[in-house]
């Protein structure tokens, strides 16, 4: 019993012995030498990017609006195609053939032919039997010229059909213009982004500096003995942060900057400076939501190109209504032929002939298909109407939270420049009273992130009230009135 209970205690040490943790590398050192400021993140340059630089060429270069001035074209060319079913249809045709040869058929013995006698004669010439037959061409020849006018397509079909290619055209040009107004808006906020993280990367460079300055007046205080080790600790914890945020801050700023050479469609070897100043607040906005509301319903592209498509719909609805009535053309034929055709018997000479007509046709069953086709094309414009409406909520809506987001952006900034000034002045004095002993590490700490934060709400409210400016352009159409494309 001794025995199994002593296997017992050996079999749980061994399978239940828990293992000694690694043993953990010293921490490094945390360096208290100030890095030097990259001024060339605040600098602005006179020729560097501007929004509207970078707006303009992102809307020039911009592979959607490519796409939407292609299906211009395209529409262009169906304009092109409806304008020319208004002149009448003109065929020519050229032919030439070889016949075989053979003997042809002889008509019986002939035919008789009688010759009246002269006057005062008493016994006539008599009659006599001639054999004929026809002759044989063997190489035919024709030129032919036909034209064609279609008489009721010009009141039913031709019109209608040239009102849909236009109204379309037009459409397709509004989508230009939207596409270059959505790449210049997007452009312009990735610009914006671009200057928030060189922004928050100068910063974090400030808040190092700050992090640092305070760690080695905590090393100093644990040698005079002011301070205690918890303090140093907490210093270098607050050091160790601010390098990470170095680093996540220049991860950022990469991002940014490629995303606005993506926008212009640069080189990726271009240098990319600033031209715009932050410092200076942009001018108070003047305007009503409900008067921009009425502005955006004028002038955004996007409800322009739904309502020029639906007038397209109709007019191709009524195109094929049309079906339904009798069709007449009018038609004239030129030929000159060897040998004619219409000549009999023939003969080896040019010969021409002409003919005029008119044709009416018309079918019971094109009514029911002219009656669905045409229907089917109206549900296409009712469609198209109430999508119209759903983007006029939507782009009130949107102009709506632009324009209250530009309100709040021009109070930001006065709120947040006051904020800068007593989180800046709360941190000179957190710091002072600690160098001397009358205040603890964490009252600096909370001082220095205050500061921090209040560097970055002080940036991002110029950021932001630029980039709502931009938003509620493009929101009530400014954006797009300033495109190149107009509409005809």
């Amino acid at each position: 019993m001794k025995r199994l209970s002593l296997a017992a205690a050996l079999f749980t040490q061994t399978a239940f012995a828990i293992p000694e943790p690694p043993k953990l590398e010293p921490l490094p050192v945390v360096s208290t030498d100030l890095v030097p400021l990259p001024d060339e993140l605040a600098k602005v340059v006179p020729s560097g990017l501007t929004a509207d630089k970078v707006g303009a060429v992102a809307a020039t270069t911009s592979y959607e609006a490519q796409a939407a001035l292609a299906t211009l074209e395209s529409t262009s060319a169906r304009v092109d195609q409806a304008l020319v079913a208004f002149l009448p249809k003109l065929t020519a045709k050229a032919s030439y053939q070889r016949l075989s040869e053979f003997t042809p058929p002889s008509f019986g013995t002939g035919s008789l032919v009688a010759t009246l006698a002269p006057p005062g004669t008493l016994n006539p010439t008599p009659t006599s039997a001639v054999s004929f037959s026809f002759p044989l061409v063997l190489n035919n020849a024709l030129f032919q010229a036909q034209l064609a006018i279609p008489v009721s397509d010009y009141f039913l079909r031709i019109a209608k059909v040239y009102s849909a290619a236009t109204h379309a055209e037009d459409a397709a040009r509004f989508d230009v213009i939207a596409a270059r107004a959505k790449s210049s808006t997007d452009g312009k906020i990735a610009y914006y982004n671009w200057l928030r993280a060189r922004g928050q990367l100068y910063i974090s460079f400030q808040a190092q500096n700050d992090v640092r300055t305070h760690l080695k007046d905590a090393r100093n205080a644990l040698t005079a003995g002011h301070a205690s080790t918890a303090d140093v600790l907490r210093a270098e914890t607050a050091a160790a942060n601010a390098e990470l945020l170095v680093e996540r801050s220049k991860s950022l700023h990469d991002i940014t900057e490629k995303q606005v050479i993506i926008a212009m469609h640069l080189s990726t070897d271009d240098k990319l400076t600033i031209g715009e100043y932050l410092e200076v607040p942009p001018p108070p906005y003047v305007g009503s939501i409900k008067s921009l509301v009425a502005e955006a319903h004028t002038q955004r592209p996007e409800l322009k190109s739904i309502e020029l498509n639906a007038r397209a719909s109709r007019a191709n609805a009524s195109m094929m209504k049309a079906g339904r009535y009798p069709s007449l053309v009018a038609f004239g034929e030129a030929i000159v032929a060897n040998p004619n055709p219409r000549r009999v018997p023939q003969a080896n000479e040019w010969f021409p002939t002409w003919s005029v007509g008119a044709q009416l046709t018309w079918s019971p069953n094109d009514v029911v298909t002219a009656n669905a086709q045409g229907n089917e094309w109206d549900a296409r414009a009712a469609t198209l109407d109430a999508q119209k409406q759903l983007v006029r909520d939507g782009i009130e809506v949107e102009v709506t939270n632009a324009y209250n987001l530009v309100r709040e952006g021009d109070l930001a900034i006065a709120t947040t420049r006051r904020q800068l000034v007593s989180a800046t002045e709360a941190h000179r004095v957190a710091r002072e009273l600690f160098v001397n002993g009358r205040a603890t590490s964490t009252t600096v700490t909370d001082a220095e992130t205050d500061l921090l934060r209040a560097r970055l709400e002080t940036l991002n409210a110029s950021i932001e009230t630029r980039m709502a400016r931009v938003r509620l352009e493009h929101a009530i159409g400014q954006t797009a009135k300033r495109m190149s494309i107009t509409p005809k």
